[in-house]
């Protein structure tokens, strides 16, 4: 077991790397360029026109064998670049884990880089900190850490020591001594992230109704052209050049300029979806989305703005509410004269018991430390409260001593010269109270429409027992903070723009049951939701199917297995499933849906790679635009394909009047300026079918 005051030594901490290898997720290795391209000229599609290449060839025709191989070659080419690219711009948001982490080596602190990290090792952690491994913690001094994006829950949670942090969560309040008791592929992460590896993705609807096409195609050249080899021979046309006019009939019926038709018309879809922000990572991705018929989407971040907002207050003296949304302190506290002078005292009792803040960068307002504290400085700002002097006249407060926030309290407070100031969970400060003054009903309100609910008290005494037990009592109550994470702006029109589409939403979150009702109702994801959490979920998949495929459905609570199984419920129900997301733990249910749309700014790095869509501005009315598009170029396709197929019925007129003629007749048009006809008098009217 490692001495905490002195870590490992160096020569320890170098063998355990050499055993152990570096603090690294293993990651499936990404395929080469070659086999990118490769992967575009041997598809079912493709394979055809190389089939109908070798027959030209056979047949005589060597001019008109590498024209097909060069449209083949050409259009793979595109395709490939395409896609290379939007892999490499995924490549470009990668959110590593951090370059480098403080540790207590031979009794001395040092900073080594996170790779470096071993079993054992000590690891010191400070506010802003991201974790690189999972830990113990051995010594913790107000720790609240970010689990965000390995549970969906958006709330820091308090952890106190003995207790376990995790790779790949933030450190946003308190400090702490812990202790690695995994890395690399043994960590928390690297279990989720070898889950969405074996996540199984299926073809596109665009690939399976492709496939059937070039099929009942390729059937048919065969037939039309064996038909004509048979009436040419009857006709007495030798069977040399029967044989040749059925290869010209076969290769005639396929339509090659449907392949650079498709991929150029998904090309275009995806630079337009680039431009309204949404980066598509799979060319098929585009007809897929089109397809989409259900979408599962997470709540924080996609559906609401991840910013904590105190938007009602209430005191004994009577209720207000607040305008303005985010940490920015621009708005206005609504209510009587006398609420807002008691909401002065409470902003400036809650606020001295708060290590969040918020603070004005790059032009505009940031949190530091705990969110929901950073919404209480934003609310002592729009009050016009002076935080740093008792008094108001801006001097500092002497801090007494301190009572951090602990799971088993779940309240904080500090005392200084001018007395104990509290806040914490209602039903845990309530009752300290001398009175209450019908708060419980308030609280019951607030909490039923989903909002946060924060007791603040105070207390007048100086001089108080040094036990907080003993401290926080006959506490004056002076109000509620009700903090809500607000919806984007622009969500309500996108779920509406869904259901007129007659696309079924679902929300799938981490949060508790309440909050994401509260949410479901205010975006008008249905008017009255089923909420059912993960662990009311049933065993059976074909229960769990039925039970979900409804409008307006929420899911709370869910773990990383939980999603994995929605998503293959719903597509057993029939349902092309898009699932969005941007933590760790929505990697697997990503990979799974038909399509995995993951968020570009603030998801991690395993749902970015398991993700079809990546959303660069995170927001669920991206996701919708581009599901319109995806419908539209769906359109386009089925466009095309009855235009190319009905041309091609057209281009064997030339050959039935040969034949029937028994070749007195001249030959109207060679198989090649056919195929000059299906790629080009019939790409480029094919793709004005797509404007």
């Amino acid at each position: 077991m490692t001495h905490v005051g002195h870590g490992l030594s160096g020569g320890e901490a170098a063998t355990r790397r050499r055993r152990d290898g570096p603090n690294v997720l293993p990651t499936t290795r990404p395929p080469s360029p070659a086999v990118l391209l490769l992967r575009q000229l041997v598809h079912f599609f493709a394979v055809l026109l190389w089939v109908a290449a070798v027959l030209a060839l056979v047949g005589g025709m060597p001019q008109l064998s590498v024209a097909i191989v060069v449209v083949v070659v050409v259009n793979g080419v595109f395709a490939f670049v395409q896609e290379y690219r939007a892999d490499r711009a995924g490549r470009r948001l990668k959110d590593l884990l951090p370059a480098r982490v403080t540790v207590r080596r031979d009794g001395h602190r040092s900073v080594i880089d996170a790779t470096d990290l071993v079993v054992d090792d000590v690891v010191l952690l400070d506010a802003g900190d991201r974790i690189s491994a999972d830990l113990e913690l051995i010594e913790a001094h107000g720790l609240a850490i970010d689990e965000s994006m390995l549970t969906g829950e958006s709330v820091p949670v308090r952890r106190d020591t003995g207790g376990a942090v995790y790779a790949g969560t933030f450190v946003v309040e308190g400090e702490a001594v812990a202790r690695v008791t995994a890395t690399a592929g043994k960590t928390r992460i690297a279990g989720i992230a070898a889950l969405t590896r074996q996540a199984h993705r299926r073809p596109s609807p665009l690939a399976n109704q492709l496939r059937r096409v070039v099929a009942i195609v390729a059937a048919i050249a065969v037939a039309v052209g064996a038909a004509f080899f048979g009436v040419a021979v009857a006709l007495g046309m030798p069977p040399t050049d029967g044989f040749l006019l059925a290869v010209g009939v076969t290769v005639a019926l396929v339509p090659e300029g449907l392949l650079p038709t498709v991929t150029l018309s998904l090309a275009r879809a995806a630079q337009r979806m680039a431009r309204r922000k949404a980066l598509v990572r799979r060319l098929e991705s585009v007809e897929a989305l089109g397809s989409t018929t259900f979408i599962c989407t997470d709540k924080t971040g996609t559906l609401t703005r991840n910013e904590m907002t105190v938007v009602e207050l209430w005191t004994p003296a009577g209720t207000a509410t607040v305008d303005g949304s985010g940490y920015a302190p621009a708005g206005q506290v609504h209510g009587d004269a006398a609420v807002i002078d008691q909401l002065r005292r409470l902003a400036v009792t809650a606020y001295r018991c708060s290590n969040g803040r918020v603070v004005e960068k790059h032009g505009g307002w940031r949190p530091v430390g705990d969110p929901m504290e950073a919404a209480l400085h934003t609310l002592a700002l729009k009050l016009g409260v002076d935080v740093a002097g008792g008094d108001g006249a801006g001097d500092p407060v002497q801090v007494v001593r301190r009572y951090p926030f602990d799971t088993r309290r779940r309240r904080a407070s500090v005392l200084t010269v001018d007395g104990l100031h509290l806040k914490g969970a209602p039903d845990s400060v309530l009752p300290r109270c001398v009175s209450t003054h019908g708060a419980a009903a308030v609280l019951d309100a607030m909490t039923a429409r989903g909002l946060r609910v924060l007791a603040v008290a105070h207390r007048p005494a100086a001089d108080l027992p040094p036990d907080a037990d003993d401290a926080e009592r006959d506490l004056t109550l002076l109000g509620l903070v009700g903090l809500e994470d607000l919806p984007r702006d622009d969500v309500a029109d996108a779920i509406a723009s869904c259901h007129r589409a007659g696309i079924r939403l679902a929300m799938v979150t981490g949060d508790h049951p309440a909050t994401a009702r509260a949410v479901a109702v205010e975006v008008v994801l249905g008017a009255d939701p089923l909420v059912v959490s993960g662990a009311e979920l049933p065993a059976d998949e074909l229960a769990l199917g039925e039970l979900l495929d409804r409008d307006g459905v929420v899911v709370a609570r869910v773990t990383p297995a939980d999603k994995l199984r929605i998503a293959s419920a719903l597509q057993r129900r029939g349902h092309i499933v898009a699932m969005t997301g941007d933590g760790v733990n929505d990697g697997p249910a990503l990979r799974q849906a038909d399509i995995g749309v993951a968020m570009g700014a603030s998801g991690t790095d395993v749902a970015r790679e398991a993700a079809d869509l990546v959303l660069l501005d995170d927001h669920f009315a991206t996701v919708v635009a581009a599901v319109e598009l995806g419908r539209a170029t769906f359109a386009n396709i089925r466009r095309f394909l009855t235009y190319h197929l009905t041309d091609n019925v057209a281009e064997l007129v030339p050959f039935a009047a040969w034949a029937l003629s028994g070749g007195h007749l001249p030959l109207a048009l060679t198989v090649l300026q056919i195929l000059a006809l299906d790629i080009g008098t019939d790409l480029l009217p094919a793709l004005a079918l797509d404007e």
